[in-house]
């Protein structure tokens, strides 16, 4: 029998559902940021170490976002961005509506049950970063997903 986008559903339409859940253009990423508030950032850096996975929070920060702070590393940082940190997903609450992701595309699969378990609106892997596998994981799962884009070159983007 033949898989066919029908009304009711089917293969066919799921098949699309999940795949809809992949964002890649201007405006859709425009609309992902103008929703969230609450950004959990896994892999932050502190500001003595610098670059892109502290300065990016650091500027949607001023943006008005809240900004948590999940690091990998840094085991005796207990603040960034004058919030404490968190060592998991787990552990945000109330949750983040966007998880923003600075890890290297390698490293990505160890965070997936986490993920998972938090069930944030979006999963955002910042400019580089992409998993095709951990992608559409998340994206059956019901969680929009941005890949190798820059939340904060989006951000600001201007807009028609």
């Amino acid at each position: 029998m033949e898989n066919k986008l029908t009304p009711e559903g089917g293969e066919a339409s799921r098949e699309q559902a999940w795949r809809s859940r992949l964002l890649d253009h201007g405006s859709q990423l425009a609309t992902v940021l103008s929703s969230a508030r609450r950004i959990a950032v896994i892999g932050i850096k502190p500001v003595h170490v610098g670059g892109p996975a502290y300065y990016v929070p650091a500027y949607l920060q001023a943006a008005g976002y809240e900004i948590v702070p999940v690091p990998v590393y840094y085991p005796d940082v207990a603040e960034m961005l004058g919030a404490p940190t968190v060592r998991s997903l787990r552990d945000v609450q109330p949750p983040a509506d966007l998880v923003l992701l600075f890890r290297r595309s390698g490293d990505v699969p160890q965070h997936l049950e986490e993920i998972l378990a938090a069930n944030p609106r979006v999963v955002w892997m910042q400019l580089g970063i992409e998993h095709a596998e951990v992608a559409e994981t998340l994206a059956r799962a019901g969680i929009t997903v941005v890949q190798n884009a820059c939340a904060m070159v989006e951000h600001r983007r201007p807009r028609p």
